[in-house]
């Protein structure tokens, strides 16, 4: 298929809405433009597919509910608003999705949730599994104890340029996007995509359709940052470079016009491709074979099955017998009676409890372990069965 196939035929998809999407710049929310992406996303929710989004703008409408004239440079003063804006952004999105039949849950995340296994597979355990209750997850950096973005937002207005790494939602969509193995990133902002030139300024600039690679001659053609947010097109840029150098298509356009999004999710020729580097993301690399096994499930041919034909989780009652020892989130082998390996993926639960729960059934997991952390040995998405 072309490119712009495979964004048609996207099953789980990011889509990150920057701050001059949903707001207008001093004149408080879009709403007509956040109702109308709303409904677009919850028409690609009937589709069947998978959507997390990442949003942007609660600084902003805690600015503005506050009576704040302007951006406030106080870091503290900036956090309150967060959290006052946060908690109305949600109220809102609930509100829209709800009147659509669809459900949402809020998830507030720092760098460091994604910078550390543990809690990132906890992170991607949560995201995961919301999705498979249907509920569209909405995201954003929790500002209230994470300065990063905030911190660079006023490097960015001064004469530091702001380094990329999880401060500002472009990165963090990213990040999101590389944790969940999605098929798409889709970066919303309020311009078309990437242009030759500025297209405010030069009215010759013509829109780059798509991008084989991001280079640094690339990123130092988008410069600056955007009015009310803390991104611009070098965040965008950078960010898209690492989700498709992980093997997932980006495509940054904009979410001004109606059916925006619904256009470019259907491949039409739109916004800024970025095409991906590889096929397989990092993390499946990762797991299929750059970590060290550390043990191994002995499951039986039910559960071999199910995870072939069904691309199903291995749950308790696959088990057979558990080899070595393991810690929760080690990767360990998928062996059949015979020894034979049908794969590899990252365990939820320490050898010990693996043993205790070979043969139960998940609702039986609180009652052997006197807790319950997950209903799979090992989640379908940190599960990578062989090829051949």
């Amino acid at each position: 298929m072309s490119p712009r196939q495979d964004i048609a035929a996207a099953r789980r998809i990011v889509i990150k809405l920057g701050t001059h999407v949903i707001t207008h710049p001093e004149a408080g929310l879009a709403l007509g433009r956040l109702c109308s992406l709303v409904e677009g996303v919850a028409g690609v929710h009937r589709q069947g597919r998978e959507v997390v989004l990442v949003s942007s703008g609660a600084v902003g409408m805690g600015q503005r509910a506050l009576g704040l004239t302007k951006r406030p440079d106080s870091l503290g003063l900036r956090q309150a608003c967060a959290a006052v804006g946060q908690s109305q952004l949600m109220a809102l999105y609930s509100q829209n999705f709800g009147q659509l039949g669809v459900k949402v849950a809020q998830v507030l995340l720092t760098q460091e949730d994604l910078g550390d296994r543990d809690r990132a597979l906890c992170v991607r355990t949560t995201l995961t599994r919301l999705l498979e209750l249907d509920v569209v997850p909405i995201l954003n950096e929790n500002d209230c104890v994470s300065v990063r973005e905030l911190v660079e937002y006023r490097h960015s207005q001064g004469h530091e340029s702001p380094t990329l790494e999880f401060g500002d939602n472009d990165g963090l969509s990213a990040r999101v996007a590389v944790a969940l193995d999605v098929d798409l990133l889709v970066l919303l902002t309020d311009v078309d995509g990437l242009f030759t030139a500025n297209p405010r300024t030069d009215p010759t600039a013509q829109r780059i359709r798509e991008l084989t690679d991001i280079d640094d001659a690339t990123l130092a053609r988008a410069v600056g940052s955007s009015t009310g947010g803390t991104g611009g097109m070098a965040s965008k840029l950078e960010a898209a470079r690492l989700a498709s150098r992980a093997g997932i298509p980006v495509l940054i356009t904009s979410g001004h016009h109606p059916g925006a999004l619904e256009l470019a999710l259907a491949g039409a020729d739109v916004g800024t491709l970025v095409a991906p580097q590889s096929r397989r993301s990092n993390h499946r690399r990762q797991i299929a074979a750059w970590a060290q096994s550390r043990g191994a499930l002995v499951v039986n041919d039910g559960a071999i099955a199910a995870m072939a034909e069904r691309k199903a989780s291995l749950l308790p009652v696959g088990l057979v017998h558990v080899d070595g020892e393991f810690s929760r989130g080690d990767v360990v082998e998928i062996r059949d009676g015979s020894g034979r390996v049908h794969g590899r993926g990252l365990v939820n639960y320490d050898a010990s409890d693996c043993r205790l729960l070979t043969g139960r059934q998940s609702a039986e997991i609180a009652g052997v372990l006197g807790w319950r952390g997950y209903d799979a040995i090992v989640t379908r998405d940190n599960l990578v069965l062989s090829e051949v």
